[in-house]
């Protein structure tokens, strides 16, 4: 049973798409072989799971015509490097990942294989790219506008919460400098007090709670990251515990019991690494490529946790919100 086990996680997704002993064929000269290097668990990865299925609507079938090398941090950023020397070890065609830690350890791997982003704060800020529209180089893919995003949710807490003075933000350490300074500079414009919490190891969450409880803050915003989001619902079930409330990037964390979420929808991005996978099968290069930026975000809110918390929602950010969870 062991035994199994590891070979199928070594197998990837596609032994889930196709039967065993077919992907387990080693690949035609003519089948290309992408990577998929994954900062997140392998046992819920949505990044892993919106790829291959647009993929699949693009016409690739692993086993068949395409040959995939899945490989899951499991939540620890510090495991990436070796997975993308691995990748890069294979020959892969293309590397494919998402979050500042995965295409870090990319771009640490190789200068040469073309690497796609699914997702990432500002790709020019973190040096991944030279420019949005001629990035150069072997990275392209989609940047998230987390910057702008960013200075956007704090003035959605200070909408939602107008008595609120102080505010925490929790990020994981490799978080990107941008968006902190939108955050700050956002923060001092509406006379907002900001204490910023970072994240080293999971173990630090409760002690990150504690310290917020002495800092008296009234609301917190919390980052995505791999981390974080492998934290996510001991971070909830804190924050309602100490009645706390809470702002995310992304919805995920409010069908979870989060109070409040803005940003883009994290599947759209994802399944965009895909075409953008099969324009560099196809033999575009990567340079040429330019960086996308989402161009629809969400705002998604929990009345049920508004209620939990004793927050009223005002009518106008109710009326503004995408979704409203009863």
């Amino acid at each position: 049973m062991i035994a199994r086990r590891k070979l199928l996680i070594s197998l990837g997704w596609g032994a889930l798409a196709v039967p065993l002993a077919s992907f387990a064929q080693q690949p035609s000269a003519k089948m290309p072989r992408i990577g998929v290097l994954s900062p997140f668990a392998s046992n819920a990865d949505a990044f892993r799971d919106a790829l291959q299925q647009r993929l699949q609507e693009l016409g690739y079938s692993a086993g068949r015509n395409i040959a995939v090398e899945y490989r899951a941090s499991e939540g620890m950023a510090d495991r990436l490097p070796q997975l993308a020397v691995e990748l890069v070890g294979l020959k892969v065609a293309a590397i494919v990942t998402t979050t500042a830690p995965g295409v870090q350890a990319a771009k640490q791997a190789t200068t040469t294989i073309p690497i796609i982003i699914a997702g990432v704060d500002d790709a020019v800020d973190q040096g991944f790219v030279s420019s949005l529209a001629r990035p150069g180089g072997n990275i392209t893919g989609t940047s998230w506008l987390n910057t702008e995003l960013s200075a956007k949710r704090v003035e959605l807490l200070k909408q939602t919460l107008p008595k609120i003075s102080r505010i925490a933000f929790l990020r994981e350490a490799v978080g990107a400098a941008s968006s902190l300074r939108a955050i700050e500079a956002a923060a001092r414009a509406l006379g907002i007090r900001l204490l910023v919490m970072e994240l080293r190891a999971p173990s630090e969450v409760d002690g990150v709670f504690a310290a917020l409880l002495h800092e008296r803050v009234g609301a917190l915003m919390v980052a995505h990251s791999p981390m974080i989001a492998g934290q996510e619902s001991h971070i909830i079930g804190l924050a309602m515990k100490h009645r706390l409330p809470t702002i995310f990037s992304f919805r995920k964390a409010v069908d979870a019991g989060g109070l409040m979420s803005y940003g883009p929808k994290p599947a759209d991005l994802y399944r965009r690494a895909a075409d953008y996978t099969d324009r560099i099968l196809k033999g575009t290069k990567p340079g040429n490529l330019p960086v996308e930026q989402p161009t629809s975000f969400e705002l998604v809110i929990n009345l049920k946790t508004a209620t939990a918390l004793g927050v009223k929602i005002p009518q106008s950010i109710l009326l503004s919100a995408d979704d409203v969870i009863r």
